[in-house]
């Protein structure tokens, strides 16, 4: 039994005998574990290539327009060109963290965010000479954290807290084959305890739970050569696991304290967001916001979950990911200001769709305002519409986050 393990008062919805085996571990992982940087750097050089250049040979041979070919070409080039930037960057004896915001802005590949992230939330620091003593200590210093809360039986722990999370976890990404494994709900148990003990103020909320989804898939990534969503993680060998873990807890850990306020008592941040997101939408969309005031729609209504899990309710967690990146980007307090703007564009990105409709309206082909916002049609986005609701919302905080004045004022 891994230390912290305790069988769950609720079944998980994919046991080992039901287990589907998904995926496999990438030959040099264990490596990867020791020296993430050294690793995966040396890796990128090819890998990325290889994989632009086999992508880019079977469109080719699938779409024989000129034109086709010329954006395929131009597209392939830009990516490797971006890769380039941040292998040079991530290469450097000492990290230029304003270069690197810079990059990874626009987005992050997806080989690379496994270093890229922990650096941009400063765990893992910018000197190379640290990097690797500072990963090890901290991994060692998350399973000791882990052995101290779970020593004894489960009487011992905080059984408020646990109860919470022992009730969230089978709940995070319900349908996805990751987070439906046992190992994974295991993980994502201790992760979320050992946190909230750590942090008595608020202790453990609804909603961080999901916090943790989309660190996991990505530091998975690093380890395995499949989709990390559809992958096994009984198969990982458990240094590996135990390293995910750990840089799940510590990268969760500096996400947290800058919006701590968002989850102590009568959660103020998450009250001050909304009221801020009110004010904001009736002065760039006046009839949406004057429709939702006819119809006696609160804000709080649909916005607190926005804010409370920042969208990820709302949209996947690869949506997640890259919108992320902008958000490492942004800087520390991105989770709290910039998604202040990202939640005001994601509705009035709506607006007409919304002004048609009813509070209490039945469901299609009239959705309600609020059964709407609760499950808004994203299904299909990708990059590109992620991409473009960040411009947007930047282009709002260009404008209106150094005018809080004339925003109350409304």
């Amino acid at each position: 039994m891994v230390v912290g393990d305790f069988e769950p008062e609720i079944e998980p919805a994919v046991g080992t005998k039901s287990r589907l085996q998904q995926g496999s571990v990438k030959p040099n992982a264990e490596e990867v574990v020791n020296d993430p940087f050294r690793r995966l750097l040396r890796s990128s050089h090819t890998p990325g290539s290889q994989l632009s250049s086999a992508l880019l040979e079977k469109n080719l041979s699938t779409n024989s327009r000129s034109g086709d070919t010329e954006k395929l070409l131009r597209e392939t080039s830009i990516r490797q060109n971006r890769r380039l930037k941040f292998i040079d960057c991530l290469s450097k004896e000492d990290v230029d963290i304003a270069e690197l915001r810079k990059l990874a802005w626009a987005g992050t590949p997806n080989d690379l965010r496994s270093i890229v992230w922990p650096i941009l939330l400063g765990y893992i620091p910018l000197p190379s000479n640290l990097r690797v003593p500072t990963l090890a200590r901290k991994r060692e210093e998350y399973l000791s954290l882990v052995q101290l809360a779970f020593a004894r039986d489960r009487q011992s722990l905080d059984q408020q807290v646990w109860h919470q999370i022992e009730i969230d976890v089978p709940r995070t990404r319900p349908g996805t084959q990751l987070w439906m494994q046992e190992t994974t709900q295991r993980s994502l148990e201790r992760i979320l305890y050992v946190w909230a003990i750590r942090h008595p103020a608020s202790g453990y909320v609804q909603g961080i739970n999901d916090l943790v989804t989309p660190f996991f898939q990505v530091f998975l990534s690093a380890y395995i050569d499949s989709d990390p969503e559809l992958f096994d993680t009984f198969l990982l060998p458990q240094t590996i696991l135990n390293a995910i873990e750990a840089d799940c807890f510590w990268c969760l850990s500096r996400l947290l304290d800058g919006i701590q306020d968002n989850y102590i008592s009568a959660q103020p941040g998450i009250h001050r967001s909304v009221k801020r997101m009110a004010e904001l939408v009736a002065r760039i969309d006046a009839p949406l916001f004057n429709h939702l005031q006819s119809q006696n729609v609160e804000f709080m209504q649909f916005a607190f979950r926005w804010m409370n899990c920042l969208l990820m309710r709302e949209i996947s967690v690869q949506n997640t990911i890259r919108m992320w990146d902008t958000y490492l980007a942004e800087g520390a307090d991105a989770f709290s200001q910039f998604h202040l703007y990202v939640c005001s564009a994601f509705l009035v990105k709506w607006s007409t769709k919304l002004r048609q409709m009813d509070f209490q309206a039945s469901p299609p082909p009239t959705a309600g305002i609020i059964m709407f916002l609760q499950s808004p049609p994203t299904q299909d986005w990708g990059d590109h519409e992620i991409e473009l609701l960040l411009s947007e919302a930047f282009v709002l905080c260009s404008i209106w986050h150094n005018a809080q004045s004339h925003l109350n004022a409304t």
